[in-house]
């Protein structure tokens, strides 16, 4: 059971019920991370704007390998669901790349060492080494691709929290297939 709760869908005013409207098609059915971010809709602006934004770094497979990666990294079985359904479903990777991203790798050596960098930068909390700079860098990341990533590390990060913190119930189709 969650630790924070759901409003009551009458409870949801006209603005955030469109959200979780675009939200449920999108994804054809309406999380329950966002369902329960709905009891603060600033909140769940923000969370939707954040991921809106990371949508326009790096290419999809990179952001789904990062989502999980760090998403393992800090024990959010609600984002690990999720995201493997995203990866799955709308991502186009394979139930073996979802599950090497979840151990920080990846068949693609560019992105193995994406996946890599990003569980550094969660053990670390950003204090990366030279190292583990150069590594990213070796398979061609530039500095503003480096950006991008911590930039999406942080926002799944805001959501591994926010999930964590509820306990949110995972609802996501497939997610008892899925490893976590």
């Amino acid at each position: 059971m969650a630790r924070l709760t759901a409003p009551a869908p009458a409870d949801i005013d006209a603005k955030t019920r469109g959200a979780l409207d675009a939200i449920a098609k999108q994804f054809g059915f309406a999380p329950s991370m966002f369902t329960t971010l709905a009891a603060n809709p600033a909140v769940l602006e923000i969370v939707m704007g954040l991921q809106g934004s990371i949508a326009k770094l790096l290419d999809a497979k990179t952001r789904h390998t990062i989502a999980l990666a760090v998403s393992q990294s800090n024990g959010c079985h609600y984002c690990q669901a999720l995201h493997g359904f995203i990866s799955s479903n709308l991502g186009g990777m394979s139930a073996e790349e979802i599950e090497l991203a979840r151990m920080g790798t990846s068949s693609d050596p560019k992105r193995a060492a994406v996946a890599k960098f990003a569980q550094h930068v969660i053990e670390t909390r950003g204090q990366v080494s030279d190292e583990d700079l150069a590594a990213i860098r070796e398979v061609g990341y530039i500095d503003p691709e480096i950006q991008a990533i911590v930039t999406i590390v942080v926002v799944t990060l805001l959501t591994n929290y926010l999930n964590n913190v509820s306990d949110t119930v995972v609802d996501v189709p497939g997610a008892d297939h899925q490893s976590a």
